[in-house]
């Protein structure tokens, strides 16, 4: 395997791409490989193949250099590297002596390596891992393990294990052993930053940037991060490791600034800041063309390029340095060569770098000393050219690309095709660079032309064919136009006109929807309405009389938004990435700006943008690569293109591909649990979603201590729908809080922890009941419980518990009141009139009902009067309203009436008002500018009767005095009018 500036195995094949026409030569660290007798290395068609790879022959820089007739260019550089990681020194480690409550740094001390590395520890004994938390943190920068605060269980050995991403080799460290010193527990101190980024960080573009910090201190310090410009963080900013790590994905420009980590405690804080600055490799905004010049004429070639730092340039003649000095003159990115001679000619290079990269330009430069030689094609094969419409407009320029000529062509000169000489006029101009210009065109202009270059070593020509064709509109789709037509005639002829498309007529019965003739006698005008694509061509309108037959003819060029692209093919997938090709669509009319890439999951609803490298993806680019991808999820892409006009159709589907598998890098969310039985601890959490679960065999690590201690317990579910773990053991006290977290698995390995949630354990039900309980009728349907609370008992009380019945020798239960909270009353409500109730009073929490109380009974009140009041009469005047009705005699089985209430309601604030009496009359004041309805009912022990039949009375100030008697029987509309 070959990568460019990255690593390589042992034993394995190289192959080096390169062009495969002339000579090819490789070197090695700027010394050239010399093939002959060499076993191992060989040349296949300009590829430089290597077998039996060995790391201290074969590790460096290998570039090729390509001849043929024309020159020498050197290729880019390609880097190959050897992954390999040696074993630790195998000496004793010292033990590390802190006191309890001191923070302490124990140092991995990495082996020689090469490749990317990650760092672990294990504690005591393999594989028992060290589980990073606020606490402990293993950093992938150093390797070492930072302990914020040393407690008692962390005592033991410690053991740095190193692995190598590309070779998968792992090795062990000596161990380091952690001694807890006699001389007391260390005091509480502020915090004390032992791992943080450094001042200036360069970034390049697109990449993943990780800042760790962490810090020392007691009580153990929490981290948080902040940008100095108050700039809040973007969503694709994630926190990881209690906060030690801040991760940005996809470093762009507005990313970069100054970073704050802070590390704060009771003791006070500490802070750590560093620059972000963006960086990119070099890359072309100009470069040179192929030139070909006369000798003696002057060379300025100048190539830009972009990058951050800004690069560095430098010229290349044939492979070898260009120095500036005489004729060569070198500039920054520019070369001059003045008074050229055959000696300049050659391959040239400019070379663009900067310290993440290097990139090449190649062109050739031919110095001619000939006869004159255009290059073709010179003339183009046809040319069309719009008929002017004023006498003075120039309407056409025909060029003859320059020819080549050292010297310079002397004389230059046009004849038509039948050898028949130009003759220069007013209207025919020729310039010295071979341009003929024609003004006030007309169809007689049309014809071959050739043009002849002339100098001492002889004579070159190139011809072409002028065609003169009609006036071209253009227009966009949707739009409306009219294309005139119009005769100016004798008004006694008869006058005919036809219309033809692309060779055809217009039916204008069957194309009614686009197509409509409009004018006058003498005006045949064409309308063509909501235009499509299809309407672009060749549009004849022909005009027919008693005298002669004319025609015009014009040229309808429709614009529209780009056809669909085709053939979208994913070429390359990782497990966040897809790089993607497609071929473009028409354009319409109208050069294609830009595309847009979308995709569609299982997981997504419909089709949505996607972000892609490079981030705005131009008309000319036909590959890109797609980002943030989730991993082993199955994706289709496709491409829509935009022009001038809009946004066009989208592309077929690409084929369905499936990520690369990944490690979990999402923790559950919503960490809680609590609850259950006697001697349980329940865990619960929200599931992490099929699309974030990166690979097969998916499922949760659940980990949790008592709080205080420092071993974590921990239990493996491997089904991935699974939300809720339950832990039963008789030692367990009830209401014991625990820390809790939840980590993810899949077949390629651990993935995050949650952050920690505390989760007490079941607790007891209540085991005394509430005393002196007791019970009061308050109307027909409630009643009023009244209880002492509980005496002092082990466990928690979350509230009481109301059951009542109706027959105490069959005591099923009729319903139960449940409050929340210190109360120590309650009503029941929704009983029945006059009927004797049994209740009890239990204490509750989260495992359920303790004993009930002695059970009470009580009586409800007999019912209210079912009957209204009746036979209702009002008086009205002015704001004055007097009511009268009969009185209400209640039944044996009723409630003795002790009062009425007159109840109202305004229109304007819908607010309800009350007047109460014991007599069988009210007067009421009312507003003159409002509504009313006003309803009368009983009041008892019971509590409230039936309610009077409603009485509307609209706005006073449009009423008269006016004295009404209604009676009970009346309709509710004859009690409104």
């Amino acid at each position: 395997f070959l990568f460019l500036s990255t690593v390589c195995f042992l034993s394995s094949v190289i192959s080096l791409q390169k062009n495969k026409e002339g000579k090819q030569i490789w070197s090695l660290n700027g010394t050239l490989i010399d093939l002959h007798g060499d076993e191992r290395r060989r040349l296949s068609g300009g590829n430089l193949i290597i077998t039996g790879l060995d790391r201290d022959q074969d590790s460096g820089v290998y570039q090729c250099t390509a001849s043929n007739s024309q020159g020498t260019i050197l290729s880019q550089r390609a880097t190959l590297q050897f992954a390999y990681l040696e074993n630790f020194k195998t000496q004793t480690r010292s033990a590390v002596n802190v006191r309890e409550g001191q923070g302490v740094v124990l140092l991995c001390g990495t082996p020689l390596h090469s490749g990317e590395l990650t760092f672990t520890w294990v504690f005591s004994e393999y594989p028992h891992f060290v589980q990073q938390d606020s606490r402990r943190f293993v950093s992938q920068e150093t390797g070492n393990l930072y302990i914020a605060k040393v407690e008692p269980s962390d005592v033991g050995n410690y053991t740095c294990v190193v692995n190598n991403t590309i070779t998968k080799e792992r090795v062990f460290s000596s161990p380091t052993p952690l001694v807890l010193r006699n001389d007391g527990a260390m005091g509480e101190y502020e915090p004390k930053i032992e791992l943080h980024f450094p001042d200036t960080i360069p970034a390049a573009k697109g990449s993943t940037l990780k800042l760790e910090c962490f810090a020392l201190g007691n009580p153990v310090p929490k981290i948080s991060w902040r940008r100095t410009s108050d700039i809040s963080f973007p969503n694709k900013v994630k926190l990881k490791n209690s906060n030690a790590i801040l991760e940005i994905p996809s470093f762009q420009q507005e990313d970069t600034g100054t970073y704050e980590c802070i590390a704060e405690n009771s003791r006070g804080k500490n802070a750590a800041r560093g620059r972000l600055s963006f960086h990119a490799t070099p890359h072309w905004l100009q470069t040179m063309t192929d030139t070909s010049l006369s000798i003696e004429e002057n060379l300025f070639w100048e190539c830009k390029a972009n990058g951050k730092p800004k690069p560095s340039y430098s010229w290349l003649k044939n492979g070898e340095t260009l120095i500036s000095e005489g004729r060569v003159q070198i500039e920054n990115g520019a070369l001059s060569i003045s008074s050229l001679n055959l000696s300049d000619c050659g391959m040239y290079q400019c070379v663009a770098e900067n310290k993440h990269g290097i990139i090449y330009s190649s062109t050739e430069l031919m110095v001619l000393g000939t006869t004159s030689v255009f290059s073709l094609p010179a003339l183009h094969p046809s040319f069309e050219c719009f008929k002017c419409e004023s006498e003075d407009q120039i309407c056409l320029y025909l060029t003859a690309s320059r020819p080549h000529a050292s010297p310079r062509a002397i004389s230059l000169h046009v004849i038509l095709c039948d050898a028949k000489k130009l003759s220069i006029t007013f209207r025919i101009s020729l310039f010295p660079n071979g341009t003929l210009k024609i003004a006030n065109v007309t169809k007689r202009d049309g014809g071959s032309y050739t043009c002849i270059a002339k100098n001492q070593f002889g004579t070159a020509s190139t011809t072409g064919r002028l065609i003169i064709t009609a006036k071209t509109t253009k227009i966009t789709v949707g739009e409306s136009i009219v294309l005139p037509c119009q005769v100016t005639a004798d008004p006694a002829l008869d006058v005919a006109f036809f219309w033809a498309f692309n060779g055809q007529p217009i039916d204008f019965h069957q194309d009614a929807d686009h197509f409509e003739r409009v004018g006058g006698s003498f005006s045949g005008d064409l309308m063509i309405r909501n235009i499509q694509l299809n309407h672009g061509g060749k549009y004849i309108c022909l005009i027919d009389t008693d005298v002669e037959s004319l025609s015009a003819d014009a040229i309808l060029v429709v614009k529209g938004p780009p056809s669909p692209p085709d053939l979208v093919v994913v070429e390359e997938v990782t497990d966040s990435t897809a790089q993607l090709s497609w071929s473009p669509g028409q354009d319409n009319g109208s050069p294609i700006t830009g595309y847009v890439i979308q995709a569609r999951t299982p997981f997504t609803v419909g089709w949505q943008a996607v972000d892609t490298v490079p981030e705005a993806i131009n008309g000319n680019t036909l590959t890109a690569t797609v980002v943030g991808l989730n991993a082993w999820v199955e994706y289709e892409f496709r491409v829509l293109a935009s022009n001038s006009v809009g946004m066009g159709e989208p592309s077929p589907p690409s084929t369905k591909i499936r990520t690369e598998d990944a490690m979990p890098d999402t923790a559950p969310t919503d960490v809680g649990g609590g609850g259950g039985t006697k001697s349980e601890l329940v865990i619960t959490w929200e599931p992490v979603p099929e699309e974030l679960q990166n690979a097969e065999g998916f499922g949760y690590i659940i980990a949790f201590r008592s709080v205080g201690l420092v071993t974590w317990t921990r239990a493996v579910i491997s089904s991935p729908s699974v939300t809720r773990y339950v832990f039963r053991n008789d030692t367990i006290p009830p209401f014991s809080p625990f820390n809790v977290k939840v980590g993810a698995f899949n077949n390629r390995g651990e993935g995050p922890f949650s952050s920690i949630a505390t989760v007490f354990s079941a607790e007891e039900v209540p085991s005394v009941a509430p005393e002196r309980v007791s019970a009061k009728s308050l109307s027909a349907a409630d009643i009023e419980v009244t209880w002492e609370p509980t005496a002092s008992t082990p466990e928690r009380v979350l509230g009481y518990e109301v059951v009542y019945w109706e027959d105490d020798t069959k005591p099923d239960t009729v319903g139960k009141v449940r409050i929340t909270g210190n109360y120590t009353a309650v009503n029941v409500s929704g009983l029945q009139g006059n009927t004797q109730y049994y209740l009890a009073v239990c204490a509750f929490n989260t495992a359920g009902t303790g004993p009930q109380s002695v059970p009470v009974n009580v009586t409800t009140k007999k019912p209210p009067p079912g009957q209204p009041p009746q036979n209702v009469e009002w008086n009205l005047i002015g704001s004055q309203l007097v009511l009268q009705w009969d009185p209400v005699i209640a039944l044996e089985t009723e409630s003795e009436v002790t009062g009425y209430i007159v109840l109202y309601r305004r229109h304007r604030n819908n607010d309800m008002y009350s007047i109460i009496t014991n007599k069988t009359s009210v007067e009421l004041t009312l507003n003159l500018n409002d509504n009313y309805v006003i309803q009368i009912k009983t009041l008892s022990e019971g509590g409230l009767g039936e309610g009077s039949e409603p009485i509307h009375i609209h706005q006073l100030s449009k009423s008269v005095i006016s004295c009404c008697r209604l009676l009970f029987c009346l309709s509710p509309a004859l009690m409104s009018s």
